[in-house]
């Protein structure tokens, strides 16, 4: 059953017009934003265009508070982990509501709900307390959205949210539900399937919905068919194209081990041991190597992932009991740096793995944890934790912290970077974050 409703009714999407006011009436006296219209950015998919987390704009704010440079704010109906994209004046967030599977359209500008779509799903469906429906974010070529919904199918709709086809790939089961977001490669949508007794890695035509290729997920022997109290593995980290060499890579972390496929055909090219049981981060790729950070204090490790076969014995390094990793890392200027979820941040040698600093991101109240990727800004990198503070410091050898900004919500969602402003998810609300001016045009 599918639902789809362009007004404001149905799904209760509440607007804070009160507190939007104020803060339209504040900004109206302020000079425009510095950010031109040359530097002003899509952040198409989960991770950016890129898949990097990385923005080229410049002159993003630094400091904010629930009073101070909020140009809206608009309450959500329920608690999610997804991250919202942004094509031009349109942001999109996938959202759970009961039994519906959600995709909200927003204006970028002024938070207003323009329009809603989605399915219902009444069948068992399994996930986490902590992990509420609708975990993927979607992704969007500037003509279609496309989401994962898990157990509920693969959707694609237009920017009037008109669903053009839909995919039911059966069942996703696992205890902690599913987290891996679409991407998109040439006339593919790409997705990774699972975790759980299903676990595959499938490309679909993007016009048409059309199966590709899939292929599965390797070591599945060493769980399925087991008893579900035994399935503590799975990945949920979102697969990433690179370029290595004079090709495209198509790099997925399943759990044990990290391969690059032909993102064209499925054919897989290279592999890379080294995971233990659960994979969450993103692969961090960046100066011709990818990082690939191991869940739950499991192994890490990097290389270069060139030429084909098994590139295990040419590991630059191999942590074999990492910290608890969730969120994704950055590469720049020879150093990693990463979160991980109990409140640290830490700078590594990239090639060696040798670790540089650690320092612990003091929290404005008791959730001092972080379930967020970085994201990068010139040379400034933002977090969020889950009370809903975002830390700013310098990605440098040497620890700097810029700002920390409290929202007083919680969330398990990461910052976007789009036309000057950023956007930021809790569980209660989205939130529009601008330095001086309006929303950039």
């Amino acid at each position: 059953m599918s639902i789809r409703d362009r007004s404001r009714g149905g799904v209760e999407i509440r607007s804070n017009t009160g507190m939007w006011n104020r803060h339209r009436i504040a900004s109206s006296i302020l000079i425009i934003s510095t950010v031109s219209l040359a530097e002003a950015e899509n952040w198409p998919a989960w991770r950016g265009s890129d898949g990097l987390g990385i923005t080229q704009e410049t002159g993003l704010p630094i400091r904010w508070s629930t009073e101070e440079n909020v140009l809206w704010r608009v309450d959500l109906p329920e608690p999610g982990n997804s991250t919202p994209i942004v094509w031009n004046d349109r942001l999109f967030l996938t959202q759970p509501v009961d039994k519906d599977r959600t995709l909200l359209c927003f204006d970028r500008k002024t938070g207003t709900l323009l329009w809603k779509s989605g399915t219902t799903y009444t069948l068992p469906d399994r996930t986490h307390p902590t992990n509420p429906y609708c975990s993927p974010s979607p992704v969007t070529d500037g003509e279609r959205v496309y989401t994962g919904f898990g157990s509920a199918g693969v959707f694609c709709y237009d920017f009037d949210g008109k669903e053009f086809w839909k995919v039911d790939l059966g069942v996703q089961d696992h205890e902690w539900g599913s987290g891996t977001s679409p991407i998109l490669f040439e006339d593919l949508l790409i997705l990774q399937f699972g975790p759980g007794n299903r676990e595959l890695l499938v490309a679909l035509n993007k016009k048409t919905g059309k199966e590709v290729w899939r292929v599965d997920a390797p070591h599945k022997d060493q769980w399925v068919g087991k008893d579900k109290s035994e399935q503590l593995h799975g990945s949920w980290s979102t697969p990433l194209i690179i370029k290595s060499g004079d090709r495209d890579d198509l790099v997925v972390y399943w759990p044990h081990v990290a391969v690059g496929y032909n993102p064209k055909t499925g054919e897989e090219r290279w592999r890379c041991e080294g995971f233990g049981d659960l994979v969450y981060a993103n692969p961090a790729w960046g100066e011709g190597v990818l990082v690939a950070l191991g869940g739950y204090g499991g192994p890490s490790f990097a290389f270069r992932p060139e030429g084909e076969g098994d590139l295990t014995e040419a590991r630059l390094w191999w942590d074999k009991k990492s910290r608890y990793r969730l969120g994704a890392g950055i590469i720049r200027e020879g150093h990693l740096y990463v979160p991980d979820m109990g409140g640290l941040v830490q700078c590594y040698d990239l090639l060696t793995g040798d670790e540089v600093w650690n320092e612990r991101l003091f929290s404005s109240g008791a959730q001092s944890g972080s379930w967020s990727s970085l994201v990068l800004s010139e040379d400034n990198l933002y977090l969020l934790n889950k009370q809903g503070d975002t830390f700013i410091f310098k990605a440098s050898p040497k620890f700097e912290l810029v700002a920390t900004n409290s929202l007083g919500e919680p969330t398990n969602s990461s910052v976007v970077p789009a036309y000057g402003n950023l956007f930021i998810r809790t569980h209660d609300a989205l939130w529009c974050i601008g330095g001086e001016g309006e929303p950039e045009e």
